[in-house]
């Protein structure tokens, strides 16, 4: 196994289905991309094991389930001492209204995306992780107005 697999245009063809639609049928995939079912199916397990394909995920319609409100949050510690570093990953990823969390450079040294019901669950979750944490120096907040293109496609 590979750190970096080759892919070849079959390869590219069935990633790209399987992002549209990954309960595509992989006889229709076959079809698609000019292969049998069985070379598509093997494909696709050696793309899971090269951890080309991460996860086969439901994707939820926010509004579905009340978290209608997302916002994205720059937060700058105090500190760059690399145990507080990791100390913040571990936090950030393991609380579930963050929905992505990005170390970045620049300014700021993380990037969240969180989705919460209301602006008291918000509110709640900074006084959690920003205003009890003497590691964040400041934290900056901006509130999504419309959501006008959300994916994890990759192209390919």
């Amino acid at each position: 196994m590979s750190t970096k697999p080759d892919l070849d245009r079959a390869d590219r063809a069935i990633l790209a289905a399987l992002q549209i639609d990954n309960k595509m049928p992989q006889r229709k995939i076959a079809t698609l991309v000019n292969l049998s079912a069985p070379a598509v199916q093997r494909r696709i397990r050696r793309m899971e094991e090269a951890g080309v394909i991460q996860a086969n995920i439901a994707v939820v319609n926010l509004a579905k389930v009340e978290q209608t409100i997302t916002i994205f949050v720059e937060v700058e510690m105090e500190s760059e001492r690399l145990d507080l570093y990791e100390g913040a990953k571990r936090v950030f990823a393991r609380v579930p209204e963050i929905q992505q969390c990005y170390y970045v450079t620049g300014e700021a040294d993380f990037l969240l995306i969180v989705n919460v019901k209301s602006m008291a669950d918000y509110e709640s979750l900074t006084r959690q992780l920003f205003f009890e944490n003497n590691n964040v120096k400041r934290f900056k907040t901006f509130v999504v107005m419309d959501r006008v293109k959300v994916g994890l496609s990759v192209p390919v």
